[in-house]
């Protein structure tokens, strides 16, 4: 049987999501909650050398005896597998907030008991350093308004993260039809100029597979494009059909 760790829980409010919120410094005073008991050593990363102190007689006795556990124990990683995911998590969170579904990956990838990692998972859960729908919300407003991705990237991008589709769907309803069709307008405008100099239908295709590859429906796209094409004096006669 498991033992599970009792954590001292810390001042996180447990609605507190990863999303623009969710920043470095509250991040930070989460960690300082779940610091490690005194003598399990300082978490420098995967890839730390040392701690303070050890000489050349540790790093011989390490090499000599080839038992991983004692190399472990000289870096002052912990032994227990429930400390070590918290630990791995919460580096990963520091300043990224990040979906279940990667801190399950990578707690796998460094082999750690699925019953250990569960355990962290849903204790991290609880105290809200993961959460997924408040992440899908920040992916939402923050790819949306600064890359200008349509519903259709965005769904896609969310679920490559692990994102449940119902969670998805309720983030990318934040965006109606009309608000996505005036960042397409607003993305075709910024692109306009450069395709000054170019026939008709080269430009045609240039703008619309730009909205093509942002997740813009072909309908939308050819709409929008016609428009401003339009409002520059082209002869848009023929360009009804799909591109």
């Amino acid at each position: 049987m498991t033992r599970r760790t009792e954590w001292p829980v810390s001042a996180t409010d447990p609605h507190t999501g990863p999303g623009h919120e969710f920043t470095a410094g509250h991040m930070a005073e989460s960690a300082d909650a779940y610091e490690p008991e005194a003598g399990a050593g300082r978490d420098r990363g995967p890839d730390a050398g040392f701690g303070e102190g050890t000489g050349r007689r540790a790093r011989s006795r390490t090499k000599s005896s080839g038992s991983p556990s004692s190399s472990r124990a000289e870096k002052g990683e912990p032994r227990d597998p429930v400390e070590q995911a918290r630990n791995i998590c919460l580096r990963l969170l520091t300043g990224t907030p990040r979906t279940r579904k990667q801190l399950a990956d990578a707690l796998r990838k460094r082999e750690i008991p699925d019953e250990a990692a569960e355990e962290v998972l849903s204790r991290f859960e609880d105290v809200g350093l993961i959460d997924d729908a408040a992440f899908a919300d920040a992916w939402v407003e923050s790819r949306h308004h600064g890359r200008g991705l349509a519903r259709r990237a965005l769904v896609r991008e969310l679920r490559t993260k692990g994102v449940e589709s119902a969670v998805i769907d309720e983030a990318v309803g934040q965006l109606d039809s009309e608000q996505e069709e005036a960042t397409a307008r607003e993305l075709v405008a910024r692109k306009l100029r450069s395709t000054r100099g170019l026939d008709r239908d080269k430009r045609l295709r240039r703008l619309a597979g730009m909205l093509a590859r942002k997740g813009y429906g072909e309908g939308m796209a050819l709409r929008v494009v016609r428009q401003a094409l339009e409002e520059e004096g082209e002869d848009t006669e023929g360009l009804d059909e799909p591109f």
